[in-house]
C-alpha cells in the first residue's frame, strides 16, 4: 500500500454511525450514503481502507491511501457476483497487506453483517500466516478507540482475534496448510496467501476444505501469490481457466524478455512508481546483479520480482530459461553440410519429437507430433498448459498425425521430408524403440546412419554434458521456439552418486519430447566434430 496515489473514491460520509467517527458508538457500519441509496461493497471496503494508516516501514503513521491496481482488486473483488478472486503480483507490491485491510474489515462487518463471522488467513506454514496475521495487528492501532477496546489479541495455542462487538463474537484466525485444521469451519472470508508455493499435496487439501466451507455461508476467497514455479499449478490453473464467480488480476509479462527489460519488471511491479515496495532504480540494480549471477539467483529473480511463471530451483534443471535464450536468434546459420537427426518416438500420450542439428554452422530446428484424439486444446488442459500447444500448431512448431497414436512409418517419412535434399549424417535414437523404428525405416527404405543411444546414467551423462557444453560455446543457434521453451521448462536431470546425469520430467504430464531429441541430436554432431578427419597423417612416435 502507498501514501502517494490518486484521490480516493470514497463516498464522503463518516466509517461508523452514531459518533461522528470517534468510536465511542455503536460500531455499525453505514450501507447507506446521505441521499439514502445503498454504497456499493466496494466503496465501503475502499473508505474503510483509507481511514487507517500505514503499520510499518518507511511511511509508518501516515494515512493510508490506495494505488491503481489495488483499487481495481478491491473492486472486482467485492462484485456481487465473485466469490473467489486472485491476484498476482510481484513480491513486495502490497499484496499481503492490502488483503489483510480487507479482512480485517470483513471482521469488523464492512460489507457483511452476518452474526459470529469467521475470516481465515492461510498460508503454507505459520510463520507465512504470521505475515498476514500481524499486519492485521498493526492496522488495527488506527481503529477508534471505542473499537480497539472490543478486541482481544491472541498468540498461543492459536493465532487470532476475536471482535466482541456488533452483537457477536466474530473470529480471524491464521492456518497452516494442513486441510485438516480447517475441517468443520464455516468461514465467512477467507485469505490463502502466496498460494503459488503451497505444498502440493496439503496445499491443495486445505484450498478444498476452505472452499467447502465457504459454501455454507456464502463467502468470499482472495486468493494472492507471485506467480507458481509452471502451468501446471492450481494457482496458474485458478488464473487461466478461471470457472465461474471467479475475477482475476494478473500483473506478469509476456514469456522470454531480458531480465532486466524495466517496462516489463515495471508491468509485473504496478507498485513500484507509486512508492509500494522497491523503487524502479532498485529492480533495476536487482536485474543487472541477478543476470551477473545468473543460475538460482536469475531464476529466483524472474519468479519474485518479475511475477513469471519458471522454478526457483537450478540445480537439477536441464537448462535455465535464460541459458537457452543466449540461442535464439532472429537471423539463422544457413543449412550447410551435414545434419543430425535426434528423434524421440512417443506413445499415445507423449508427444513424438524430432530435432534436426547442422554441426559446420550450429544451427538448430525442432519440431512435434501428436496424434489428432484428443484434440490439442483438450490435450494442453489435461497436461495444464492451456492453449500453448494449439499456438505451437499456428507457429508451425507442432503437427498431428494419426488417431490415437503417432504411426511410426508415417512419423519417419515427415521427419525426413524436414529435411529433404539434406544430407543426412547420422540418425539418433533411443535405442529402447529400436525395434520399433528399425521397422519403420525398413518398411520406406531409409538407408542412413543410425546411432542407437541409451537414456540412462551412462549414455544419459554424456549426452547432457556434451549439450550443455554445446550451449554454452554457442555451438547451438535456433530462431523462437515455444516447443523448445515449453520441453526445457520441464526438463530436469537426475544425478547418480558418481554426478552422472540423464534427463527426467520435472512433472508427470510434462512434455520434454523435443529436449530429449535436441540433447541427443546435438549430442552426436558434437561428437561428430571432434573426430579425426579421415586422410589425415597418421600419428609418429619420436
Amino acid at each position: 500500500m502507498s501514501t502517494r496515489s490518486s484521490k480516493s473514491e470514497m463516498v464522503p460520509m463518516p466509517l461508523f454511525s452514531g459518533d461522528g467517527g470517534t468510536g465511542e458508538g455503536n460500531n455499525i457500519f453505514r450501507a447507506l450514503d446521505d441521499s439514502g441509496r445503498r454504497v456499493r461493497a466496494d466503496r465501503q471496503c475502499v473508505a474503510f481502507l483509507t481511514s487507517l494508516r500505514v503499520p510499518e516501514g518507511q511511511n509508518a503513521g501516515k494515512p493510508l491511501k490506495l494505488a491503481k491496481f489495488q483499487r481495481d482488486f478491491v473492486r472486482g473483488a467485492l462484485k456481487a457476483k465473485t466469490s473467489i478472486a486472485v491476484l498476482s503480483v510481484g513480491r513486495g507490491n502490497g499484496k499481503s497487506a492490502l488483503s489483510a485491510g480487507m479482512g480485517l474489515g470483513a471482521l469488523l462487518g464492512v460489507r457483511d453483517t452476518q452474526p459470529a463471522r469467521e475470516i481465515l488467513l492461510a498460508a503454507r506454514t505459520r510463520d507465512q500466516a504470521r505475515i498476514v496475521y500481524n499486519y492485521c495487528v498493526g492496522l488495527c492501532e488506527s481503529l477508534p478507540i471505542g473499537i480497539r477496546a472490543q478486541l482481544i489479541f491472541r498468540r498461543s495455542p492459536r493465532l487470532e482475534i476475536e471482535y466482541q462487538g456488533d452483537g457477536g463474537r466474530h473470529v480471524l484466525r491464521a492456518v497452516a496448510a494442513d486441510g485438516k485444521s480447517v475441517l468443520g469451519t464455516s468461514p465467512t472470508f477467507c485469505i490463502m496467501d502466496e498460494r503459488g508455493h503451497w505444498q502440493a499435496d496439503k496445499g491443495d487439501a486445505l484450498e478444498d476444505a476452505i472452499l467447502t466451507g465457504l459454501g455454507k455461508r456464502a463467502g468470499r476467497a482472495l486468493i494472492i501469490s507471485t506467480s507458481a514455479a509452471d502451468d501446471a499449478h492450481p494457482f496458474s490453473r485458478w488464473i487461466d481457466n478461471p470457472p465461474p464467480g471467479s475475477f482475476v488480476q494478473e500483473h506478469r509479462p509476456s514469456p522470454g524478455l531480458p531480465a532486466d527489460d524495466l517496462e516489463s519488471l515495471l508491468l509485473a511491479n504496478p507498485g513500484s512508481k507509486v512508492g509500494i515496495g522497491a523503487k524502479p532504480e532498485w529492480l533495476a540494480a536487482q536485474a543487472e546483479r541477478a543476470i551477473a549471477q545468473g543460475g538460482h539467483a536469475l531464476n529466483s529473480f524472474r519468479l519474485y520480482n518479475r511475477n513469471e511463471r519458471i522454478s526457483g530451483e537450478s540445480r537439477d534443471l536441464l537448462l535455465t530459461i535464460d541459458e537457452w535464450l543466449t540461442t535464439e536468434t532472429d537471423t539463422l546459420p544457413p543449412r550447410s553440410g551435414g545434419v543430425v537427426v535426434g528423434i524421440d518416438l512417443g506413445g499415445s500420450a507423449s508427444m513424438s519429437a524430432a530435432s534436426f542439428y547442422w554441426p559446420e554452422t550450429g544451427r538448430m530446428e525442432a519440431r512435434g507430433w501428436f496424434p489428432n484424439t484428443p484434440s490439442l486444446l483438450n490435450r494442453g488442459e489435461r497436461d495444464g498448459v492451456g492453449s500453448r500447444y494449439c499456438e505451437m500448431q499456428d507457429r508451425g512448431e507442432l503437427a498431428v498425425l494419426g488417431q490415437k497414436t503417432v504411426p511410426p512409418r508415417d512419423w519417419i517419412a515427415d521427419v525426413f521430408k524436414h529435411v529433404e535434399g539434406e544430407t543426412v549424417t547420422a540418425l539418433v535414437a533411443d535405442r529402447y524403440k529400436q525395434a520399433e523404428l528399425g521397422e519403420a525405416m525398413d518398411a520406406i527404405g531409409i538407408r542412413v546412419p543410425v546411432v542407437w543411444r541409451g537414456m540412462g546414467f551412462r549414455d544419459g551423462g554424456e549426452d547432457v554434458e556434451r549439450f550443455r557444453r554445446a550451449v554454452f560455446e554457442d555451438r547451438v543457434r535456433c530462431s523462437q521456439s515455444l516447443l523448445m521453451r515449453s520441453a526445457l521448462s520441464d526438463a530436469v536431470v537426475l544425478l547418480d552418486p558418481a554426478g552422472n546425469a540423464k534427463l527426467a520430467k520435472a512433472r508427470s504430464t510434462g512434455r520434454i519430447d523435443a529436449a530429449a531429441a535436441a540433447v541427443i541430436a546435438i549430442a552426436e554432431g558434437v561428437r561428430q566434430t571432434g573426430r579425426t578427419r579421415p586422410g589425415g597423417r597418421a600419428p609418429m612416435w619420436a
